[in-house]
């Protein structure tokens, strides 16, 4: 175990927040998991078993239509729970999204007996529990309203321009930024070309380039 995971508590302010005998509770019961990248973590019609607390990582939570579409409602990253699972373990339901780890993933997990126990007696872990719930679908409120609203040239410049984060290019296709919007491949090529056509980008195998940003940033609203 490494020196992260002996005190996970501590990198969750809300659980730092939690007495000792609590803390305690949380660290004696709970099992430290690793994930590799590319694992399916979770997925529609499994009941979730455990509530994990994101040590290291990224994880991409999704949900398929019945005609197949995708789309990415959320990532969960370091020092953050999931909420669907915190909703399934509440509700008592299955699963309706897949989490699929986008990197190696170090975790936390508590056992459902252990939340449960929490969530009735501590009303700090309560408090955390949701916070992080109404944060979350507050965060899924705004996704809907941009696939409903707004243009698709807007949302692609402002998810190209989040993936890049501080790099010029982003290790990506067509397939993928589909997913992300909730769109179809088709729909992201035509807008890819032309956006490369107007020179704010190019295009090559698994891989986009922001030639100029400050034209993806102008349209998606950053600079306004």
């Amino acid at each position: 175990m490494t020196a992260l995971a002996e005190h996970w508590v501590d990198r969750f302010p809300g659980l730092a927040r939690l007495d000792p005998e609590t803390k305690q509770l949380l660290l004696s019961r709970s099992a430290i998991v690793t994930v590799p990248k590319d694992t399916t973590i979770f997925g529609p019609g499994k009941s979730p078993e455990n509530m994990l607390f994101l040590l290291d990582g990224t994880v991409r939570v999704q949900q398929t239509s019945e005609t197949g579409h995708e789309i990415v409602l959320y990532r969960i990253h370091a020092g953050q729970s999931c909420v669907l699972t915190t909703a399934c373990l509440l509700a008592y339901e299955d699963y309706t999204a897949e989490g699929i780890s986008e990197t190696a993933v170090e975790a936390a997990a508590i056992p459902r007996a252990v939340f449960d126990e929490l969530v009735a007696r501590s009303k700090s872990f309560r408090d955390f529990v949701f916070a992080a719930f109404s944060k979350r679908i507050t965060d899924l409120f705004l996704m809907i309203d941009e696939v409903a609203f707004q243009r698709l040239d807007v949302r692609l410049a402002d998810k190209l321009v989040e993936l890049a984060g501080g790099k010029d290019v982003i290790a990506t296709t067509h397939q993928k930024l589909s997913v992300e919007l909730g769109t179809a491949r088709e729909v992201i090529s035509r807008q890819l070309q032309e956006f490369q056509r107007r020179g704010w980008i190019e295009q090559s195998r698994g891989a986009v380039s922001l030639v100029n940003r400050k034209a993806l940033e102008d349209l998606a609203g950053h600079n306004s």
